[in-house]
């Protein structure tokens, strides 16, 4: 178990936009995937991009279970995507509450895309192709993101939704995603 640290908004690494997996057989993606996971398990994140531990390929994961922070969300199931493509399937824009680990403490309100498709690949290399919709559009969307160097916050439309977790929701028990 090789739990990684996550980098923190001001580090430059978070912006420069990642680059493309080529080899799908490399011991090095292997464990990647295997510390992006357990870091993410670790810190009850919903998903984990790669250039939040430093490393600059275009690798994410995902999941959200039975969670009590989105009581009611849907599940989302675990997911290895590399090399995402993102294609909307609607231009209808919903704002939602989002955190994230490399933004500890704090949560904003972003316009998303209600329904998309995504492909890629899984960690074998395999051919990744899913439509989805709420919750889970949301959740890609955000991972995929710190592939091109964006975090949330960018996509805020309005700063008065922007804050600490604490202040925006006090008494309520929330975490970063």
């Amino acid at each position: 178990m090789a739990i990684r640290e996550v980098l923190k908004m001001g580090d430059p690494r978070l912006l420069t936009p990642a680059l493309p997996v080529e080899d799908f057989a490399s011991p090095e993606l292997a464990q990647l995937i295997v510390d992006m996971h357990d870091t993410m398990r670790a810190l009850n994140g919903a998903g984990l991009a790669a250039p939040q531990i430093g490393v600059g390929l275009q690798v994410v994961i995902f999941e959200v279970a039975a969670n009590p922070r989105y009581p009611d969300a849907e599940s989302v199931p675990y997911t290895v995507l590399i090399n995402p493509l993102l294609t909307p399937l609607s231009d209808e824009l919903e704002d939602g509450w989002e955190g994230c680990l490399s933004v500890p403490g704090m949560r904003g309100l972003v316009p998303r895309h209600t329904a998309l498709r995504y492909q890629g690949f899984d960690a074998a290399g395999q051919p990744v192709d899913r439509s989805v919709s709420a919750f889970h559009a949301r959740v890609v969307q955000h991972e995929v993101d710190h592939l091109h160097g964006v975090l949330y916050p960018m996509r805020i439309r309005d700063l008065r939704y922007f804050g600490f977790t604490d202040a925006l929701f006090p008494g309520q028990n929330l975490q970063d995603d």
